[in-house]
């Protein structure tokens, strides 16, 4: 088995340490159980994403345990769906992700989507209500942190009004076509760390003129260019894959760096483009 990739960790204000490279896993593309066995035993990945609404969270039970890696060398964080909101639901659907994974906490649990799409209540209200039963959860150990994803500057400005522990992680869509800025710096500013998921928007940054001619200038892939430049940007990010070659060219990140003229050239890429779903309708 290989050691552990050497992969730097970023502090949460929980206490607890998030490694800034995860695998991500979802239903869309399909769930390979050979794949995530691969990233943990022979890539040295230790950090794996996943959701209830994924339905792999099951799947994923099984291929730790095969992988041979101990439950408390992984990092894993598994997320809330809206359809178990509020604060008795929220608490039984902790123990039930604990169950599928088959294991006696999470590393971090997010509240998956602001929307709560409850006939008669707010967003808002829900959300509070949910969020009171995700700090019980953290102050009894069963969650090691929480936070959210999807959430904007706007519902975490609501739920810093209406809760008490402030979220340890927002996780959001970021890549070279989508870097919220604002958002990563009024994260920053209340010491919650940011998360990016699809940091290759969907394959559609692999073809990019620029990406293409920075991968070529780098000796590297444009997958590799843009992992890179999200975690130089200080993001913890999530590549999804189920290809094991791919899972490797994404973990070979950490033996070189982009220079500063080229980061830049990376950052101005933005042109607010969602590869995935746009919170900013949601109230």
């Amino acid at each position: 088995m290989a050691a552990a990739l050497s992969c730097p960790v970023l502090p949460l204000a929980s206490g607890c340490s998030v490694p800034v490279l995860g695998l991500g896993t979802s239903h869309q593309g399909g769930y390979s159980h050979d794949a995530v066995v691969h990233a943990i035993r022979n890539c040295g990945i230790r950090h794996i994403d996943t959701a209830k609404r994924y339905g792999c969270e099951s799947l994923l039970q099984k291929a730790i345990k095969e992988s041979g890696v101990k439950r408390e060398d992984l990092w894993l964080t598994t997320k809330l769906w809206y359809s178990d909101y509020g604060y008795e639901n929220t608490k039984r659907a902790c123990l039930e992700s604990c169950e599928r994974l088959g294991v006696e906490y999470l590393d971090l649990f997010l509240i998956h989507w602001p929307d709560a799409q409850v006939p008669g209540r707010s967003n808002r209200e829900v959300r509070a209500e949910t969020w009171r039963a995700m700090e019980e959860l953290y102050e009894k150990g069963l969650c090691r942190s929480i936070g959210v994803s999807n959430f904007l500057i706007s519902h975490l400005e609501q739920l810093k009004e209406d809760c008490v522990i402030t979220p340890h992680v927002d996780q959001v869509e970021y890549h070279p076509f989508q870097r919220p800025q604002e958002l990563v710096d009024y994260c920053r500013s209340r010491d919650i760390v940011f998360e990016g998921y699809c940091p290759l928007a969907k394959g559609e940054a692999l073809t990019h003129p620029s990406i293409v001619q920075l991968a070529k200038k780098y000796g590297r892939t444009p997958a590799q260019i843009c992992i890179r430049w999200s975690i130089q940007n200080g993001i913890v990010t999530i590549p999804k894959s189920t290809k094991a070659e791919r899972i490797e060219e994404n973990c070979k990140v950490f033996d070189f760096t982009i220079a500063e003229d080229d980061v830049e050239v990376l950052n101005g890429l933005h042109d607010g483009r969602h590869v995935s779903w746009d919170p900013s309708l949601v109230v």
